[in-house]
């Protein structure tokens, strides 16, 4: 049977005095949960052991064996090695969430960055989240701890990107609230300019 026997089915069963719209609000409907302040915290941690991981395993050998200094800061406490650590780890950022969705923290977690609306990510949105917003994150700090305070959960780089980060495969019920201002909004697109 076709959703739209089953819709017909159901409004021939209903009384005259049923609104059409309370049918469409009875059905269920999901939305992809949003990850909250620790789940996040914790992909950011394990990001940071991978980050190091490569820092020490792969970035400082090279610098070692090309005879230029890790600790000495040139320019206003920024090292060569420090410089390229923050390039890596932009890049690191950056990459794995525009082909994956996510880093290994989140994969570890079962969490991904979506875009708010249903488009896939862009390369201007993830540059925005990932490498401004990051850097902004990192050099001040507190806008990470905003996941902890914002209704939607989210940090001062989703809120530059318009991005949510998500359980991968856990939904919630969306709230009646939604349904109601999804309405509204669905009525003022249909009136008519004048």
């Amino acid at each position: 049977m076709t959703e739209k026997n089953q819709h017909e089915m159901l409004l021939e069963d209903t009384p005259a005095s049923f609104d059409e719209t309370q049918l469409r609000y009875s059905k269920d409907q999901f939305q992809p949960k949003i990850a909250g302040f620790w789940v996040r915290f914790w992909a950011y941690l394990i990001d940071l052991v991978v980050l190091f991981s490569i820092g020490g395993l792969v970035i400082k050998p090279i610098f070692r064996v090309m005879s230029i200094p890790v600790t000495n800061p040139g320019f206003i406490f920024f090292s060569p090695y420090k410089v390229t650590l923050l390039i890596v780890t932009l890049l690191y950022f950056l990459l794995m969430t525009m082909f994956l969705q996510q880093t290994v923290g989140k994969m570890i977690l079962g969490i991904k960055v979506i875009a708010k609306e249903t488009k896939p990510l862009s390369w201007s949105t993830l540059i925005f989240r990932e490498v401004i917003g990051r850097f902004i994150s990192k050099v001040l700090v507190f806008p990470y701890i905003l996941v902890a305070f914002m209704p939607k959960k989210e940090a001062l780089h989703d809120l530059f990107a318009d991005t949510y980060v998500v359980h991968e495969n856990v939904y919630e019920k969306a709230s009646a609230l939604n349904y109601l201002q999804q309405d509204k909004r669905e009525k003022l697109q249909e009136q008519p300019n004048v």
